[in-house]
């Protein structure tokens, strides 16, 4: 009879501790997360639709956002690549420098946006290390589209690499190792064994690294100049309009971001649902 009525006893306190624990994460996700997603809107549309259209119609903002795409269209193929290539030499191989590399993928994780953006400065700056040749043949990196580029892959490298470096370690080499034994060379094994066994985690990072891509705003605030019209980012261009004291553009443009991020979630709920019935 004790120990029934010791479990029935504790049946209700783990019922209480799961709607505690439950109503805690809600209460934080609803007051950091929900609130302030739903203020931008709010305040987007705080004078009217029409307002908010003007402002994202406004020259400034369609030249920023127009540069957003244009860094994301260069960006995210060359990280593709980069986390393909990194991923499958870390997974499928063993040679000197394997966890240097690594090491060197993951990196962009833990060094701050901003100190990557003034390395490029001192690097690629007038007067950086590379500054007085880049200067004498006319070539300009900084403050141009060139360095946002640049500060911006580096900080989104890591991106498709990570989402594809378990899941190539989960496979291990078995399949590989059979296409090999019926003829297939490196690239036939590639494109048909291994790029199909993680086509979902690569359209996941590849997901993930476009909403980054979009979102950058401390590397690419360092290496732009912040010209308005020509060198800011759609994430730039918000700083610069709040500044302005133009909240409704601010949060108009903002409001483009935040669908962005909306519809990356979508995006990866999706991806995810998909890959469990693959």
């Amino acid at each position: 009879m004790s120990a029934a009525s010791g479990t029935s006893r504790g049946q209700p306190q783990r019922g209480w501790s799961r709607y505690v624990l439950l109503g805690s994460v809600l209460l934080v996700t609803a007051i950091v997360i929900g609130a302030p997603i739903l203020a931008v809107f709010i305040q987007a549309l705080s004078q009217g639709l029409a307002i908010a259209l003007e402002s994202l119609a406004h020259p400034d903002t369609r030249a920023a956002i127009w540069l957003s795409v244009v860094v994301a269209i260069v960006v995210v193929p060359v990280n593709t690549l980069f986390g393909i290539a990194a991923a499958w030499s870390i997974a499928k191989f063993r040679f000197p420098g394997r966890k240097l590399l690594l090491a060197i993928v993951e990196l962009p994780f833990s060094v701050s946006p901003i100190v990557a953006g003034i390395s490029y400065l001192f690097v690629y700056g007038g007067q950086g290390l590379f500054g007085p040749f880049l200067e004498a043949h006319d070539l300009k990196i900084m403050f141009a589209l060139p360095g946002i580029i640049l500060a911006t892959t580096f900080v989104t490298a890591p991106f498709v690499a990570r989402e594809l470096l378990p899941l190539m370690q989960l496979q291990g080499n078995s399949d590989e190792e059979v296409a090999a034994t019926l003829g297939a060379h490196g690239w036939q094994t590639f494109f048909r064994v291994t790029l199909p066994n993680i086509r979902w985690g690569l359209l996941y990072g590849v997901v993930l690294c476009n909403a980054r891509v979009l979102g950058e705003f401390g590397a690419v605030s360092i290496v732009s100049g912040n010209i308005r019209g020509e060198t800011n980012t759609l994430p730039l261009h918000v700083e610069m309009l709040y500044h302005d004291y133009n909240a409704a553009g601010a949060f108009a443009a903002a409001a483009v971001l935040t669908l962005v991020a909306l519809v990356t979630l979508l995006v990866k709920t999706l991806l995810e649902r998909v890959s469990s019935h693959a």
